[in-house]
């Protein structure tokens, strides 16, 4: 890559689309459908995101919105794979009136309990992929002070940023991975199915703000590493370990299951096993209508 190729945007679309560590890459090439990938840890992830620490993490998130000049009383908002509510709920408490987009099932179900429990009435739940939804026929064009897209597969590319984008008045909020997924047992287990540590990876984080940068928008940004700690059953543990294990490095092989399998069994006999996960996490709020300095 040459010097004039650095602040050349098309170069950098390209890339991302075509590099086979981005999160969509990834997820295709593990057979993972998205709008499917939680419906059999929806209870767990809904369980997790209401936790003391869930609550933590997000109040972290909401006071850096604010710091950067978001307001929710009164606000409208566009939650982006917003899985069962855990930043919907608390937006609408806030005062907003949210916009929630979740095509998963179970989530959307999760999402419906958990806003009938607190606020009724200030969420309108949309259960398609944002993906396919044209947001200008809905109406959605600049149509929300903040679109708000946490850990969202629709924010995996340029043209799903564009499209994210294209929906905010004020304020676009972006988080994604900076760097590969940490999981502890995957790495327990790599040396028994001879595979080696991923490299450090490039990461969708990396093209996201490149392009933010040479597009010429006006934004604030934190890279962070976060991490929860669980103790799993037996079953559960696997089931997530090969689930890493397909996503990085090898295909669905029933003989690495049972090596797992019978790895965890004699590690961890009293059938709870500590899984520690997570990695390096950038956010990114974007400045639309008023681009000084908060």
């Amino acid at each position: 890559m040459d010097f004039a190729e650095l602040f050349d945007p098309e170069v950098w679309e390209k890339a991302w689309n075509e590099d086979p560590h981005g999160f969509a890459s990834r997820m295709r090439s593990a057979g993972v459908d998205p709008v499917h990938s939680f419906d059999h840890k929806a209870e767990a992830f809904d369980r997790q995101a209401f936790s003391e620490e869930g609550i933590r993490r997000r109040n972290r998130i909401m006071g850096w919105l604010e710091e950067g000049g978001v307001r929710f009383e009164g606000a409208s908002v566009l939650d982006v794979g917003a899985a069962s509510g855990g930043f919907s709920v608390p937006f609408t408490e806030r005062g907003a009136k949210v916009t929630a987009v979740e095509p998963n099932g179970p989530l959307s179900t999760l999402l419906e309990a958990n806003n009938a429990n607190r606020v009724q009435g200030r969420i309108h739940l949309v259960r398609e992929p944002f993906e396919r939804i044209d947001y200008a026929s809905r109406g959605w064009e600049k149509a929300f002070d903040l679109v708000f897209a946490s850990m969202c597969p629709a924010a995996s590319n340029w043209e799903g940023i564009e499209k994210l984008i294209g929906c905010a008045a004020q304020f676009c909020y972006i988080s994604t991975s900076a760097g590969p997924r940490e999981h502890s047992l995957t790495t327990e287990v790599l040396p028994l199915l001879r595979k080696e540590p991923t490299e450090t990876e490039r990461s969708d984080m990396g093209y996201l703000m490149q392009l933010l940068f040479v597009k010429g928008y006006a934004y604030r940004s934190i890279v962070t590493r976060e991490y929860t700690e669980r103790e799993m059953s037996h079953e559960a543990a696997v089931a997530e370990t090969m689930q890493e294990l397909r996503h990085r490095y090898l295909s669905a092989e029933e003989r690495s299951q049972d090596i797992v399998n019978d790895y965890v069994r004699r590690t961890y006999p009293n059938g709870k096993v500590a899984v520690r996960s997570g990695g390096r996490f950038g956010k990114v709020l974007i400045q639309l209508a008023d681009e000084r300095m908060k």
